[in-house]
């Protein structure tokens, strides 16, 4: 596994424990009908955990767009991974597909119609998200970087055309 700097072990402490927090709240949200007028914990958790990853995501395609900045690739990658590999199914919890958390989830009723696929594409996007933080860690070239993002990229995409609300 590649190193992790103090400030990216504390954000996976962070992330973790917030998947600690969200399956508790999952659970909790299961058990009694959600206020549809108040925003879900569950679906603002999820939320937040992903525009992480799109935030870092855009951090690594700057790099390998622009000047490439190995150490910002790195802990844009060991973010990536951290989320990806955190305990995300808990955000998921059936019926989150409706209501909304910062803004409307735009998640698709088809990810629990398809709950095989759906957790498949989940830990690929783990495995991808590790092997780009591998990889960019390991002193690979920028080729191999770019290899591996757009790995991980098609896998976010698949999830996103198959679940994912179109705006």
């Amino acid at each position: 596994m590649p190193t992790m700097n103090k400030r990216s072990a504390k954000l996976v402490a962070m992330l973790l424990s917030t998947g600690a927090i969200a399956l508790a709240m999952g659970s909790a949200v299961a058990q009694q009908a959600p206020d549809p007028a108040k925003p879900n914990p569950v679906i603002k958790a999820r939320q937040s955990a992903f525009q992480i990853v799109a935030w870092s995501s855009g951090r690594i395609k700057a790099n390998i767009d622009g000047q490439y900045n190995k150490d910002d690739v790195v802990k844009a990658a060991n973010t990536i991974a951290a989320v990806a590999n955190s305990t995300v199914a808990p955000l998921f919890p059936v019926g989150s597909d409706k209501g909304h958390g910062w803004h409307d989830t735009a998640l698709l009723p088809d990810a629990f119609a398809d709950s095989y696929r759906f957790r498949q594409l989940a830990i690929t996007l783990g495995a991808e998200a590790a092997e780009l933080a591998k990889v960019a860690d390991g002193g690979a070239d920028l080729p191999a970087v770019k290899a591996q993002y757009a790995k991980l990229t098609r896998t976010c995409k698949a999830c996103h055309d198959d679940y994912r609300a179109k705006n």
